[in-house]
């Protein structure tokens, strides 16, 4: 079984995009907002990525982030947070709050791609250089 990515934005054509784009080498799980994902996270084994959108409702991607943080098991699991505004402010606070990148929508999927390679196998993303 492939590495597991959780996608969580209240966007559905964006969930469904990702899934697609991602599915073929990662095993996709996708959720609709903060509180779905941390309800599938009591009941499953932890992703090996997040990616996440910011702005949603009624969890948003910061509560969300500082929820999962908290986490005793997922205090070190590698998050991309997403958002629509691309601003200095947003982007601290989500490193602040444990994001490992920050990518502005609408993004290049390759972009995210090259994010993810980055964030699973740093050691080995880095030989390639």
């Amino acid at each position: 079984m492939g590495k597991k990515i959780l996608i969580i934005d209240d966007e559905r054509t964006i969930r469904l995009i990702l899934e697609k784009f991602l599915s073929k080498n990662y095993d996709v799980i996708a959720k609709g907002d903060g509180y779905e994902a941390l309800e599938w996270l009591e009941g499953n084994y932890p992703p090996d990525l997040v990616v996440c959108d910011i702005q949603m409702q009624p969890m948003d991607g910061y509560v969300f982030l500082e929820k999962f943080r908290q986490r005793g098991y997922t205090k070190h699991t590698p998050v991309i947070m997403l958002s629509g505004e691309e601003s200095s402010k947003k982007r601290v606070e989500c490193y602040n709050l444990g994001a490992q990148d920050f990518l502005c929508k609408p993004f290049n999927p390759e972009e995210l791609e090259a994010l993810i390679k980055k964030n699973l196998k740093p050691v080995r993303y880095a030989q390639q250089w």
